[in-house]
């Protein structure tokens, strides 16, 4: 038995469900250490908890000698980048340069999931409800903590879409109303957007961009060309998923709101891509995936909602009317896998122990690298800007000769690298191409070899 549990007395008759916890089996249980915690109930159940010995201390250990050093000079330290790399449980015959739609959990964050799912099955219903169901504020805090607003501006939801839908299906509007998106925004919340234009006569209105855009500037004019008098919503990606476009987000947010005009942003691809806070948007609505670049088990999101503006907005599932004003209402889905989410404070520390700087440093120097090697290549087209305020681990390329799925199977056959293509009707298509911290370089310029011996065979 660890040491810092001390025996007390079984709970008396009466006790209240939330307090009763701590008397679990005669420990207290929510006042001790979490780890050591999970690891006691583990070993009740006659079960064993493999933690990983040093995940994040590997990392810790792999900077001590370097902290002195820039965000870009860590960047380019391939040991430090070689160690991150040793924290994965990654296939090193393939070269995964496609974290852009679902990133692999490190070991220390799949083992904390793995512990929680042991304690689920342990006893369901009594560990679940009166154990780890509490303990998801402790996450909601780190989560806001980490966005910059406050913890009852978070809700706990399963990916970008379901936190993007629960707006777009709650929020009150009328017939006539109009609603202006881009053409690369993401086709699941555009769908959403066009069922209410079915349902309820809304009317959405898309702009359309060339890429890589001139500006930023540029992009700002392009959204309020499309604006009027009727304008209710706007909705737009902080970074497509086309070719990690950076928007003007915090400009666009301003003079929506000066005009009373709601904001909608869809960060799928930025929480912890790269460091911003709320306070750098100014959204009235942000959603996002955790499984992408906080690298958190797959089901994970967040969704934030400006505190006076979460009673306008009906949930996606019904809730309590005692709960209008509560940004919990938001997660009202019944039953679900709790051990997904318990793990999302292991991939916060994960993510804290590198460093947002230093992460988003690395993730821009890996995408330079492979663009500046194909820059001048013949029939290689760029289709993301080398400007870092717009630009970070996504980009995209095309290659004249060669359709973006043709040449994404080619990449898998030959090379085993696996991208994604991408492709918005009318406009462009290309590949995706998102490196992220356990990315060696040699599988980065594995891939510079592949396009360029495929742009000499299309020639």
């Amino acid at each position: 038995m660890p040491a810092n549990y001390e025996a007390v007395p079984v709970a008396p008759a009466g006790t209240p469900s939330p307090v009763k916890a701590r008397y679990l089996l005669g420990f207290p249980l929510l006042h001790a250490d979490p780890m050591d915690r999970r690891s006691f109930v583990v070993t009740l159940g006659g079960a064993s908890a493999t933690v990983h010995p040093g995940a994040a201390a590997l990392v810790r250990d792999a900077l001590a000698p370097i902290r002195h050093l820039s965000p870009q000079q860590v960047a380019q330290d391939e040991a430090f980048w070689m160690r991150v790399r040793q924290a994965y449980t990654i296939d090193a015959n393939h070269v995964n340069l496609n974290s852009g739609s679902v990133s692999p959990a490190p070991r220390v964050v799949s083992e904390a999931m793995n512990r929680y799912w042991t304690m689920t099955n342990m006893s369901p219903s009594l560990y679940v409800d009166e154990l780890i169901y509490p303990e998801m504020e402790i996450v909601r805090r780190r989560l806001a903590r980490a966005f910059g607003c406050d913890p009852e501006e978070l809700a706990l939801t399963r990916n970008t879409s379901e936190s993007l839908q629960i707006v777009q299906m709650g929020l009150v509007l009328k017939a006539g109303d109009e609603i202006v998106s881009t053409t690369q925004d993401y086709p699941r919340m555009l769908t959403a957007w066009r069922q209410r234009e079915r349902r309820d006569g809304l009317v959405l209105k898309l702009v359309s961009f060339p890429v890589p855009p001139p500006s930023m500037d540029y992009l700002y004019d392009r959204v309020f060309s499309a604006v009027t008098a009727r304008t209710r919503v706007i909705h737009i990606c902080h970074m497509t998923y086309t070719t990690g476009q950076i928007f003007p987000v915090k400009r666009i947010c301003d003079e929506a709101r000066r005009r009373g005009i709601t904001t909608v942003v869809d960060g799928g691809h930025t929480f912890a891509q790269f460091p911003f806070t709320v306070a750098d948007l100014g959204c009235d609505f942000y959603g996002t995936s955790l499984h992408k670049w906080l690298c958190a088990p797959v089901g994970n999101g967040f969704l934030y909602v400006r505190r006076p503006l979460i009673s306008t907005v009906w949930p996606l599932l019904a809730a309590d009317p005692a709960q209008d004003h509560d940004i919990r209402k938001f997660e009202q889905i019944g039953t679900y896998p709790i051990a997904l989410r318990a793990a999302l404070s292991d991939a916060l520390t994960f993510h804290d122990e590198i460093g947002a700087e230093r992460k988003a440093a690395r993730l821009r120097f890996l995408r330079e690298r492979w663009m500046r090697a194909l820059e001048p290549v013949r029939g290689v087209h760029l289709l993301t800007s080398f400007d870092a305020a717009q630009a970070c681990a996504l980009g995209a390329v095309r290659l004249e000769g060669l359709g973006a799925q043709a040449l994404t199977d080619t990449l898998q056959a030959r090379w085993r690298i696996h991208v994604r293509p991408r492709f918005v009707p009318n406009e462009f298509e290309g590949i995706r191409v998102t490196p992220n911290v356990f990315t060696a370089l040699d599988e980065v310029d594995l891939f510079v070899e592949g396009m360029k011996t495929l742009a000499a065979a299309t020639r």
